[in-house]
């Protein structure tokens, strides 16, 4: 450890080169990493080797780039990002020689978030907190938070735990409904999110075919007020992020199966809906999210409330701070 290191101040490697006068304490610079004077990095960053940094660029505290990676003018980086070798971020969508854009597209990191080596994060997109880009991922278009995305172009396919110091992250339950469930009416599992539950509602089956009624008091936790369908919805799709202030909603996989994931701030839990008598309630300030349906999923939503604008919380981090107080 060198006297720079040991005294708390950031420490540039011989062969660094780190003209930026706003590095925070504990911060490493390696060999032949290069940091433009604009820069602002934090403190107890790992700059690895052959980094290059821009002027416009601000990076949190806590980060690790490793080696090989290039962050341009435009990109804001949060607190505990993880960058991995050779990431790859773009500022300018018509990029030309010679030729420069009055401003160039911001590109946030927001805290906690991982990118896998060698992905590629297009010009202008927000990673929400706590995501996860796989190896090699094009990511075209935004993230939401604790969104795990693979692939040409990134999709979906899972999502992040969460955790808090107020309640330790719940395991999400993946629950087909019939197995979790079981078979008799009214049987219900509590998800540890808020208020959320699943419930066996009451079914009936013949040579005829099925039969699921929903009655207020039979299943429905309240008197719907709104109904809505949710159909033809491509498996790389997300619905809902968001979540309401007053509205309760109760949704039941009509036809085919949707993953639904459910969010108090503290807690989360995951749910796979697959069978019509298999009824998910989602209480008021839950942050929900719909996604890999199938081909020919229908989705019944149930709302105790008429659609008002100004019961939807459509940002998370405004959805964490009115759950925080």
């Amino acid at each position: 450890m060198t006297e720079q290191q040991s005294n708390g101040l950031p420490f540039v490697h011989a062969n660094g080169l780190c003209e930026s006068k706003r590095v925070g304490p504990g911060t490493r610079v390696w060999a032949f990493a290069h940091i433009l004077p604009g820069a602002r990095i934090g403190a107890n960053c790992n700059v690895c080797d052959h980094v290059f940094i821009e002027n416009d660029v601000i990076v949190g505290d806590d980060v690790t780039i490793k080696c090989g990676v290039q962050l341009w003018d435009g990109l804001r980086v949060g607190n505990r990002v993880f960058i991995g070798p050779n990431a790859t971020f773009t500022n300018d969508m018509r990029p030309r020689s010679k030729v420069y854009p009055d401003a160039f597209l911001q590109t946030v990191l927001e805290d906690d978030v991982s990118i896998g080596a060698n992905a590629t994060i297009l010009p202008g997109i927000r990673i929400g907190r706590g995501a996860m880009v796989g190896a090699g991922a094009v990511v075209t278009r935004d993230v939401p938070p604790y969104a795990t995305v693979v692939g040409n172009p990134a999709v979906i396919i899972g999502y992040q735990d969460t955790q808090s110091s107020q309640t330790a992250s719940a395991e999400r339950p993946r629950l087909g409904g019939a197995d979790a469930l079981g078979a008799k009416i009214g049987s219900r599992i509590e998800l540890g999110v808020s208020n959320c539950f699943l419930e066996r509602l009451p079914h009936f089956s013949d040579m005829r075919g099925s039969l699921t009624p929903l009655e207020n008091g039979k299943g429905l936790p309240f008197v719907p007020v709104r109904n809505f369908l949710v159909y033809d919805v491509a498996s790389s799709r997300v619905r809902g992020e968001h979540a309401h202030r007053k509205c309760e909603q109760f949704l039941v996989a009509a036809r085919g199966g949707v993953s639904v994931v459910v969010d108090d701030g503290r807690s989360r839990a995951e749910v796979r809906l697959t069978d019509p008598s298999v009824g998910l309630y989602l209480a008021p300030m839950v942050w929900g999210i719909q996604y890999k349906f199938d081909r020919d999923s229908l989705l019944l939503v149930m709302a105790s409330r008429p659609y008002e604008a100004d019961d939807y919380i459509r940002d998370y981090d405004e959805f964490r701070e009115l759950v925080n107080r």
